[in-house]
Formats: C-alpha cells, structure tokens, sequence
C-alpha cells in the first residue's frame, strides 16, 4: 500500500488558506500565493508588535516635554529632577498625570525642581 501525506497536506492548507480569508485576489485563493501573503502577514505582525512599544514611548516623551515645558522646564531637566528626588514614575504614567491631573504635574514640576536647585 502506498502511504500518502495527503490528510496532513489537506489540513496544512486549508488552514492556511483560512488564515488568507479576506485578502485580495490571488492571495485568498492559491495556496502559493497565500502562503506567502500569510508568512509576510505573520513577521510583520511581529516587527509592527516591536514598534508599538517605541511608538508609545516616543508619544509619552513628546506629551511630557509639552507638559515641562508648559511649567517652564524642559523634559531632560524635568527628567533628572525626578531622578535626582527618587521619584519612581515611568513616562507612562507620568503622561497620564499630566494629561488628567495638572495640577498634580506641576507640584511634580515642583519637586524636581527643588533638587535641580
């Protein structure tokens, strides 16, 4: 009897083919194609899921610096202050201060300032 990879071959495609579903064309369509649309899908996914983190970041930097500089102080010397103080807040959270609570950001500005000085 002859032994095929039929079965196995049967559920590689479809699934990938599943994973296809709603692309253009081809793509959707022709197992070739889709595998490679589906590859290039999947190593994007996992690049752009890197990015994301910088990208935030970057944001947060950026609504902080606008934040200092609103108290009269830049973000690299709001930054040392905080550090110099042993204020213990990541950019994350320190954006969101300043987004929702002003004035809680300036008596931040505040104490970094304080030991700038």
């Amino acid at each position: 009897m002859r032994v095929t990879n039929a079965a196995s071959s049967r559920r590689r495609r479809r699934r990938i083919l599943k994973a296809a579903k709603g692309y253009y064309g081809a793509r959707s369509r022709l197992f070739r194609t889709a595998t490679e649309s589906v590859d290039r899908a999947k190593r994007q996914a996992t690049v752009h899921r890197r990015a994301k983190k910088r990208d935030y970041r970057g944001l947060w930097i950026v609504r902080l610096s606008a934040a200092a500089r609103l108290n009269g102080l830049t973000y690299n010397r709001l930054i040392e202050g905080l550090t110099k103080a042993g204020v213990a807040l990541n950019r994350k959270m320190l954006s969101e201060i300043a987004i929702h609570d002003a004035a809680g950001f300036t008596s931040l500005v505040g104490i970094a300032r304080a030991k700038l000085a």
